[in-house]
């Protein structure tokens, strides 16, 4: 990459100038750091020297950058050898850091993707989440029902298979999906390797968005049979085609053909920034998709856009035309251009149909902004109500909620879920994996999570909530205060939630310190309904985590809890007895028997078991 360089006050004062006269004026990429080492800020430089420069000139800077400026402590500079590779590194620091100041967007891999297979016979699915190797995947897609669309169309069109390996390696005979014309059934063999082969390479054509070129050769393969006399395989392709044209018909009448394009808009609204994803291939409008960044707070419409760009691109291929609004300053679109090899070109629209499309996406954008800001104002409403309710001395802008999950004591798993200003932050909710307790103690469960989750916060290492609730009674919300007051973090309100003595949906007696009587609010008390929201989702969270570590336990045999007893001994054994319940059966004096079994081995086995 180049060099690094660190600027680090000696004495508690920045000295910017000498910073600057020290750059190179090389590409590359800054970070500033707060008083305690805290990345602020990443930045990408076509000539270091020049950008950081301009952060120490007055009146050039936006109100938000001049508060990250005045936070300044020291830079760290890392010369690349290209905007191009400046811009990757940016990227990749941006969401590893996840700095205060940078515009973020969530991970670009909860886009869904279509997946066809590396199998003999290619199975399409729905796919999000990291590539498997020989798959090929098709997208992204902006939403996950134009993915679903677009995999019903290709099994009408196509007869593509969309079940599990399993189910396909097992069938004797053809499922539903082939008697309703959805699949070609080969996994009975009523299709060759190569007609299947054949479909999925069409497929891959119509999902590239090149229709004119997949109805070409249909039509062309239509007319060969023909002529060879195959009578019955030239239906066949009539017919594919005829469902093709019908699908396209109207999407043609709307769209100049085989375009492929995205069109990004950004627009704010009260200090909101919304950044509006829209995606057209082969001239088929998917659908869009509202992006809310995290700390855009007083960012334009147009570095909201950059943001988005850069963080977007980065990670997935881009089309041959990117149509935004508004427009991008000439220096941005240069990089995008060298990043992706020439291929992007961002522009404002020039025909009807993309007018159109762009006119859309920023109708969609600001329909998006509109619902936010009227969820955010219920929220805050809810959120002022449960101060009063509760008597709280500030608003609880951090919200944090416990629950333990086990069935009879066995898996037991607890959550935290976090709610902060009005959201949940799903990237700092955690489970913990209790152990050490007596199974089904739920008292001594909440207080190892406690001390678990807040010893941290007592160091100064994580951040300290302003309202904990505990899903519970009194005995679960007493453990938990009691773990606060040692940790000195006794002044942190812990509310329990229990059920009600009718144990009724809605019925919910709230358990707040230093009152004798639980609190009991409406049915209808929107303060209420905010606890229940966030106390259902950790519920959730801690039930999910539960069940997967009973799943993981269930599905493990016993003799791998067992010292000494390695995979060769252990396949040894249960061949020798037929199974683990022979080998439960079965006297110590039988376990020495078993090549590699000694008899204080077996002595050891037979304990263990019973």
């Amino acid at each position: 990459m180049g060099f690094a360089m660190s600027f680090e006050p000696s004495s508690g004062s920045f000295d910017a100038a000498r910073l600057v006269a020290s750059l190179p004026d090389d590409p590359g990429v800054y970070r500033m750091l707060d008083g305690a080492g805290q990345v602020l800020y990443v930045g990408k430089a076509k000539c270091l020297k020049k950008r950081v420069a301009s952060y120490f000139r007055q009146g050039t800077l936006s109100p938000r950058i001049q508060l990250m400026v005045r936070q300044i402590a020291g830079i760290e500079v890392t010369a690349t050898r290209s905007e191009a590779e400046a811009l990757i590194l940016e990227n990749n620091l941006i969401k590893r850091l996840a700095p205060r100041f940078n515009i973020l967007f969530r991970d670009d891999k909860s886009y869904p993707f279509i997946e066809l297979s590396a199998e003999p016979f290619a199975r399409m699915a729905f796919h999000r989440g990291p590539f498997a190797k020989g798959a090929r995947y098709f997208g992204p897609f902006p939403s996950v029902q134009a993915v679903r669309e677009s995999i019903h169309l290709l099994q009408r069109v196509f007869l593509l298979r969309t079940c599990e390996p399993s189910v396909f390696q097992n069938r004797s005979r053809p499922c539903l999906l082939h008697q309703i014309h959805r699949c070609s059934a080969p996994c009975v063999g009523l299709v060759s390797a190569a007609d299947y082969a054949a479909g999925v390479r069409l497929a891959e054509l119509f999902l590239r968005g090149n229709h004119g070129e997949l109805l070409d050769r249909i039509t062309a393969s239509m007319q060969a049979a023909a002529e060879a006399l195959q009578f019955e395989k030239a239906a066949d392709l009539r017919d594919q085609v005829r469902a093709l044209q019908k699908v396209l018909h109207k999407q043609f009448a709307e769209s100049a053909g085989d375009t492929n394009a995205d069109i990004v808009v950004a627009r704010t609204e009260q200090g909101v920034l919304c950044v509006n994803h829209a995606m057209v291939r082969g001239g088929r409008h998917l659908g869009d998709k509202a992006h809310f960044p995290q700390n855009a707070q007083g960012c334009t419409p147009a570095d909201g856009l950059v943001a988005f760009l850069e963080q977007h691109y980065a990670e997935n291929a881009a089309p041959l035309r990117v149509l935004v609004d508004p427009a991008l300053p000439p220096d941005a679109v240069s990089v995008f251009a060298t990043l992706t090899s020439g291929r992007l070109v961002c522009a404002r629209a020039h025909s009807e149909s993309e007018r159109a499309w762009v006119g859309l996406a920023v109708k969609n954008a600001q329909i998006a902004l509109t619902s936010r800001a009227r969820a955010a104002k219920g929220t805050a409403m809810r959120i002022d109500l449960l101060q009063q309710e509760l008597d709280l001395g500030e608003v609880p802008r951090r919200i944090e909620c416990f629950d333990v999950s086990h069935t009879m004591g066995e898996g037991t798993v607890a959550s935290c879920v976090v709610f902060v200003d009005g959201a949940l932050r799903k990237g700092e909710y955690r489970r913990y994996n209790i152990e050490g307790v007596r199974p089904g103690d739920d008292y001594a469960a909440m207080q190892q999570v406690f001390v678990r989750r807040y010893e941290k916060v007592a160091a100064g290492e994580g951040v300290c909530p302003d309202l904990i609730l505990v899903d519970g009674g009194l005995g679960q919300a007493r453990r938990a205060r009691e773990v606060l007051a040692e940790l000195s973090l006794g002044h942190i309100p812990a509310v329990g939630v229990a059920k009600g003595p009718e144990r009724k949906a809605g019925d919910e007696e709230l358990l707040l310190p230093n009152r004798t009587e639980p609190l009991i609010l409406g049915a209808d008390n929107p303060a209420l309904h905010l606890i229940q929201m966030i106390r259902d989702e950790a519920h959730r969270f801690a039930l999910a985590g539960h069940r997967a570590r009973r799943a993981r336990r269930r599905g493990r045999s016993r003799l791998e809890d067992i010292p000494g007893i390695g995979p060769a001994k252990r396949k040894r054994l249960l061949a020798q007895f037929g199974g683990l319940q022979g080998v439960l059966a079965a006297t110590s004096e039988d376990l020495a028997r078993v090549e590699g079994i000694s008899r204080k081995l077996a002595e050891a086995i037979y304990n263990l078991l019973h």
